[in-house]
């Protein structure tokens, strides 16, 4: 497993904890995918639309075997197994998997660019991957993420719901 990815999993419709943990147990059990690290859970004012729910949004350090283009067909397949029904950009949804970062590579094709094209424009992507990774880098920047977040203007709408504490990942998801 020679791939190391960073991933974005976001829900705000029905037991949105519920499906972050279902699409986590989904990463787990794909045999080419091992989580290495797990964010505690945000609660997050929607962007974009802003007429729904809000989200609650966790980033996951993983090392895969797959190419960038293998993982985002699981990130879509798990979508589609939970039940993504997409309406129109921004929308509701239950579970939304995005590949934030695959190696250090920057990957511009039609279906998949990396590093994720607005996630320097987003607190809650940010927030929880910093939380796993404080160093990261951008492969197209030589400004480190830390910095991008303090230019954010609106990261009080990244609210901490269910801090890890330094425990397993699956422990967020337990009672």
């Amino acid at each position: 497993m020679k791939n190391i990815a960073y991933l974005s999993l976001g829900s705000n419709i029905g037991n949105r904890e519920e499906f972050l943990k279902l699409a986590l147990q989904k990463l787990r059990e794909d045999d080419n995918v091992n989580v290495e690290a797990c964010s505690s859970i945000y609660e997050t004012d929607p962007v974009g639309y802003t007429n729904q729910e809000n989200f609650l949004n966790i980033a996951v350090k993983i090392t895969t075997s797959y190419s960038a283009l293998q993982l985002l067909e699981l990130c879509l397949k798990i979508e589609l197994e939970l039940g993504r029904i997409r309406e129109f950009r921004w929308g509701p949804r239950v579970i939304d998997l995005d590949i934030l970062l695959y190696n250090k590579e920057n990957i511009e094709m039609e279906t998949l660019q990396v590093p994720h094209p607005r996630m320097t424009e987003r607190a809650f992507v940010l927030i929880p991957l910093l939380e796993i990774n404080r160093s990261l880098v951008l492969p197209t920047l030589n400004t480190p993420l830390v910095e991008v977040l303090d230019e954010i203007p609106d990261k009080e709408g990244v609210r901490l719901w269910k801090q890890i504490n330094g425990e397993d990942a699956s422990a967020l998801f337990e009672s």
